[in-house]
């Protein structure tokens, strides 16, 4: 039986890990610091329950399991993200860019919270159904009309070989 992982382990996980879910939050929240509050609050929840991660090799994939179900309980909280005070109104046009990585971001942006979290993790988390609906504290039906819902959106505001392609691109 190995041993539970140490602080300095920790620290390495920590510094090996926080690139990839920094990535992964900001795709989840669209927002780099709240990203980042996401990705901090995950590790602090990693760490408190360090003693119980099995081995050092299981633990990226343990983070990360924290840091989607933080999100999904972000997600569940009705004041979370509501208004976001600004000296300036937001554009409302979209702005087109010759390459599709920024268009993808902004059409992210566009869809309603759980649309974007279910094409995060199934698209660039590549999880199953099952482990996105785990992740998320849904049913696989829900996965399955939550994306088909996100894909139809994203192609009218993309179109479909935009769609296709973005997908599999490595973004932030």
């Amino acid at each position: 039986m190995s041993r539970p992982p140490d602080d300095d382990e920790f620290a390495e996980l920590v510094h090996a890990a926080w690139p990839s879910l920094y990535r992964t939050a900001f795709l989840l929240i669209g927002d780099r610091s709240e990203a980042e509050d996401l990705v901090q609050t995950a590790l602090a929840k990693t760490y408190a329950a360090w003693g119980s991660v099995r081995s050092v090799e299981a633990a990226p994939a343990y983070a990360r399991a924290v840091l989607h179900n933080t999100a999904a309980s972000w997600f569940r909280k009705r004041s979370w993200r509501n208004e976001r005070p600004t000296e300036t109104l937001p554009e409302t046009a979209i702005e087109t860019d010759p390459s599709d990585r920024p268009a993808v971001l902004a059409a992210l942006g566009q869809l309603p919270k759980r649309q974007r979290a279910v094409v995060v993790l199934r698209y660039y988390e590549d999880l199953s159904v099952a482990d996105t609906a785990r992740a998320l504290g849904c049913s696989e039906g829900t996965v399955k009309s939550q994306t088909f819902d996100a894909l139809s959106r994203l192609r009218t505001i993309l179109g479909d070989a935009v769609v296709a392609d973005a997908l599999t691109q490595d973004l932030p």
